[in-house]
């Protein structure tokens, strides 16, 4: 598990150091506060509609795992096709979806100087829409074939690409145009191009040392596919987006505070989803493992391969909840150096430490099912405990009883904790089902493949 995780876990880290990189190197921009808002609007615009696109073809990890694991290598191919076909088809939906999301802003009385940055950037990472579904397609294809290095390899090379590319857009050097804030929006373009080249080429040329028969496949579209994908897929696009949407709804709650509690509330989110990028790898292992399992019909190996993934995901979040709990100034130094923002962002590290091993919990038993091809129990659980629970609780605590902040992480702690509980009985009872629906078993079936 943890030779199939950590180059998951380093492609996870490297995709949310990538926005990181971006907001540091705006801030350095003559009115650094105006840029710095600008991209962080367009980055969370961005990153929520192309989680939701990406999240459509997260069915591809239950498919082609399980598929590989029966040893079915065509058919890990032709979910491959056609999940490209699948990118192609929702392309234009989600770059009129994110171009549109723009002017929303408009709509909201966004900050003027502000949108006047925005804009332009958002227009700019609306092209990127196509590369990055086509990154996700072949990366969940790589990943779901225990072909991991590759997919670190990209996010981190992508890295030093999107460093470069910012530094002559944004600054004009070599002369290019100083671009400013759009600037950094192409460069995120083009290492979202490098990063879906990079796999593309790697998958062509893995083809051609092994000869897997890729090109063998059937080129036209298959709609039969294409529909299982987006079972699988759907409910797990809506589910990202959930709880992305949740917290954001909180941001916006935590601006009607005041400068100060917001400060705190960005601060406690990027240490929590710094963090969170962890579980977030396993998760992706623990997909693929339990499918592999699942497809090689050894139910007591699929069996151990999640709760192996669940018990990783736990004794880093419980690590994490030690970090935040006994060195939460340390934390804040990093991003402010105002006692005050650091004295309201303690509060919340406080908080956000008792909901890290329940966080952990349910994005790799989310990963676990999704393996298993359980994707709606988990939408569901997304709904209903954070909309309908943790944030009209939160909301309660912050204006009704003053609570303030606190008092919004309070509610989103109490949905985390109940859907990582959900989450956890539920991969439970569906273990107990593994053996009872595999229809050979596990020696049966090693001993096929040894013959």
């Amino acid at each position: 598990m943890l030779r199939l995780a950590w180059p998951l876990v380093l492609a996870e880290l490297g995709w949310s150091f990538m926005g990181i990189v971006d907001t540091m190197m705006v801030g350095r921009l003559p009115e650094s506060a105006v840029a710095i808002g600008a991209v962080s609007l367009g980055n969370a615009l961005g990153i929520a509609v192309g989680l939701f696109g990406g999240g459509l073809l997260l069915g591809l990890d239950t498919l082609v795992s399980q598929a590989f694991g029966a040893r079915r290598i065509a058919d890990c191919h032709h979910s491959l096709l056609n999940a490209i076909y699948l990118g192609l088809a929702i392309t234009l939906p989600l770059m009129g979806l994110l171009w549109a999301s723009g002017w929303v802003l408009v709509w909201m009385q966004v900050d003027a100087a502000v949108l006047e940055l925005a804009l332009p950037y958002i227009n700019a990472i609306t092209w990127s829409m196509l590369p990055l579904l086509l990154y996700f397609a072949a990366r969940r294809y790589l990943q779901a074939m225990d072909l991991v290095r590759p997919v670190a390899f990209a996010l981190v090379t992508a890295n030093v690409v999107n460093i470069f590319v910012n530094w002559l857009l944004i600054f004009g050097h070599w002369g290019f145009p100083a671009m400013g804030v759009e600037g950094s929006g192409w460069a995120t373009c083009i290492s979202r191009a490098y990063m879906a080249v990079f796999l593309m080429v790697h998958i062509v040329r893995h083809d051609r040392r092994y000869g897997t028969g890729l090109w063998a496949v059937a080129r036209r579209p298959d709609m039969v596919r294409i529909r299982e994908l987006l079972r699988l897929g759907v409910p797990v696009a809506v589910m990202i987006t959930l709880e992305v949407g949740v917290f954001s709804a909180a941001t916006a709650l935590a601006g009607k505070l005041g400068a100060v509690p917001l400060a705190a509330h960005q601060v406690a989110l990027h240490c929590a989803s710094f963090a969170f990028m962890v579980p977030l790898g396993i998760s992706s292992a623990a997909a693929v493992r339990v499918g592999q399992g699942i497809g090689r019909r050894d139910p007591p190996g699929a069996t151990r391969a999640g709760w192996t993934a669940i018990a990783l995901g736990m004794a880093f979040m419980s690590c994490s909840a030690l970090l935040f709990w006994f060195a939460p100034r340390l934390l804040a130094r990093i991003f402010t150096p105002d006692p005050v923002v650091i004295g309201a962002s303690v509060l919340l590290l406080a908080v956000a430490a008792m909901f890290q091993l329940f966080d952990g919990i349910q994005v790799v038993a989310a990963g676990a099912l999704r393996g298993a091809g359980e994707t709606r129990i988990p939408m569901y659980s997304h709904l209903v405990m954070f909309w309908f629970v943790g944030l009209p609780v939160g909301y309660w605590l912050c204006f009704a009883r003053n609570w303030g902040a606190v008092g919004l992480w309070v509610g989103l702690s109490i949905g985390l904790i109940l859907t990582g509980a959900v989450l956890l009985i539920t991969w439970h009872r569906r273990t107990q089902t593994f053996a009872a629906t595999a229809p050979r078993s596990s020696l049966s079936m090693r001993r096929e493949l040894a013959e």
